[in-house]
């Protein structure tokens, strides 16, 4: 968990007015990382549509900081059939020259949290297996690794492997 002596950010619902930010946020890593197997960068309405898709149920949030949104998380259906409905699929970002500071665990706490309250009974984080600051955040929040899959993704011509990791709720 993280440590006491942090600064704590605060983390919110995200609104429609947050989309513009998030969809930037989120296309830098498209553009330039394998933290997404996103090639195309994604359009405004497409965001549009992923945040209505989401709902009470499957919360999208925001972290402001220094004025402007810093990050952001989602939990989104693992799968659509009735079956999963109690499993949720985790994302957080952190937009670009704001890692380091604690807002990646302030946003995965605040979902942690709020998948309890919803109900749900296990979230899965679904990472680039070189993404180790990620799985490293994952694992701080007691995440463990349930499946690597090996090079299922590709992306700036490398073979990339996938790491599923779980925490019950």
């Amino acid at each position: 968990m993280p440590n006491s002596s942090q600064v704590v950010f605060p983390v919110r619902l995200a609104k429609p007015a947050d989309l513009d930010a998030i969809n930037e946020i989120y296309n830098h890593y498209v553009l330039h990382s394998t933290c997404t197997y996103q090639t195309e960068p994604s359009t405004m309405e497409e965001r549009r549509g992923w945040f209505e898709a989401h709902g009470p149920k499957h919360p999208v949030t925001v972290l402001e900081a220094d004025g402007v949104v810093a990050g952001w998380g989602s939990l989104s259906p693992l799968h659509e059939r009735y079956g999963y409905r109690f499993t949720v699929e985790n994302s957080v970002y952190i937009r670009e020259g704001f890692h380091r500071r604690g807002m990646g665990q302030a946003i995965l706490a605040d979902l942690i949290r709020r998948a309890g309250e919803l109900g749900y009974h296990t979230i899965v984080a679904r990472i680039s297996a070189d993404q180790e600051p990620s799985v490293a955040l994952h694992r701080k929040f007691g995440f463990t690794e349930v499946a690597r899959i090996k090079e299922v993704g590709n992306k700036f011509d490398r073979w990339l492997d996938a790491v599923y990791l779980q925490l019950m709720v």
